[in-house]
């Protein structure tokens, strides 16, 4: 993207580091959307479980490390899977409009 045009083109199309996000099916919006929220659950959690080990280990303190999972991880892929299904569905809709006017 070395002109304006076409940073433009892909601020309107939809697309994230080259992907084309706006030419994605329904079907491929929802697996995207899904694969993302799995992705962030498991670094969130991943992440939690360091941050309880070091806990742990500095206050020799017993840590119930279904923490990480329950209320860090779960919480977080959630709420990341619900953005990511939104916007991209939302750049689903935007194309089925643009086909839609089109003829």
């Amino acid at each position: 993207m070395t002109t304006t045009n076409d940073v433009e083109r892909a601020r309107r199309d939809g697309q994230l580091f080259g992907i084309p996000l706006g030419d994605l099916g329904w079907f491929a919006s929802l697996l995207m959307g899904t694969a993302t929220g799995m992705a962030a659950f498991f670094l969130a959690t991943f992440v939690a479980i360091f941050v309880l080990l070091a806990y742990q280990g500095a206050s020799g303190h017993h840590v119930d490390f279904a923490i990480a999972y329950r209320r860090v991880g779960f919480p977080v892929g959630v709420e990341v899977m619900a953005l990511a299904l939104g916007y991209l569905g939302v750049q689903w809709g935007k194309r089925m409009a643009r086909k839609k006017a089109r003829g």
